[in-house]
């Protein structure tokens, strides 16, 4: 569970989002512990997806990623509860700034699970042109884990792996609403307590796995419009669902919604 004495947070939905900067949330990482990067189109499911939502309430590091929620917090609800403002911190600056520190350099430090033997192949080549090196040993294809939320999300192979390597950092680079569950898999689950990194697609902005978002874009909340224009098929729709979020938090405001708990079919 997350200690609100160690960092300064604001909750909103009931989860506590880091307030500080980047380098402040990388600081707090290095130390180890689950770190997760919600998006509106994964936050607006808080009420139906119980272990997404409870990845959220126990990572030990929760960042403001999403433009949207940030932008209805700051200009719709803080001002009525009369509470702070929230900075947007999103997943690209974060992956940014761990990626600068010399802790997560050394060959060996990180361990990165990909989305797929192509995902992985450019997000390789991308960090080593940063001069990141990472050993064949350190990189682990993620299966279909099942997007459903009642599907107990649990993959003893990969904490067989991590416990006998055991990296200081595990990069996560699936996605969202998958990622989160599966941080919190390992967070439980481990024999030791690495830094655990949801930071979903941020890499593929920079490998050239998806659209590529530079950092003028990210800082104006423009990244979901170009990501939209690279393929609209698969994100418009998805972006278009996330505005069911305006009205969770317009009812909810910080508090944290009750779990709407559907019936088994007869």
């Amino acid at each position: 569970m997350q200690d609100s004495n160690q960092v300064h947070t604001e909750t909103v939905l009931g989860v506590h989002f880091f307030t500080g900067d980047v380098h402040a949330a990388v600081s707090r990482m290095l130390q180890g512990g689950l770190l997760v990067v919600p998006a509106a189109p994964a936050l607006k499911d808080l009420q139906t997806q119980p272990a997404y939502r409870q990845a959220l309430l126990e990572a030990d590091l929760v960042i403001p990623d999403s433009a949207f929620m940030v932008l209805v917090w700051n200009y719709m609800i803080a001002p009525r509860l009369r509470r702070p403002q929230l900075r947007r911190l999103s997943g690209l600056e974060y992956l940014r700034a761990l990626l600068e520190r010399s802790e997560v350099r050394v060959p060996g430090s990180t361990f990165w699970i990909m989305a797929g033997e192509r995902p992985a192949s450019l997000n390789l080549a991308w960090l080593a042109q940063q001069g990141i090196t990472v050993p064949v040993s350190h990189v682990y294809h993620a299966p279909m884990y099942g997007a459903a939320d009642a599907v107990a999300l649990t993959d003893p192979a990969l904490l067989e792996v991590l416990d006998r390597v055991r990296p200081a950092h595990i990069i996560v680079t699936i996605g969202g609403g998958t990622q989160e569950r599966l941080g919190l898999y390992l967070r439980r689950n481990l024999k030791y307590v690495p830094g655990i990194h949801c930071i979903g697609a941020a890499i593929a902005f920079l490998s050239g796995d998806q659209a590529a978002i530079p950092v003028w874009a990210d800082r104006l909340y423009l990244g979901w419009l170009l990501r939209v224009i690279d393929e609209p098929k698969r994100y418009g729709p998805r972006y278009w669902a996330a505005r069911h979020l305006l009205q969770l938090m317009l009812r909810y405001g910080a508090g944290l919604p009750p779990l709407l708990v559907s019936r088994p079919a007869a």
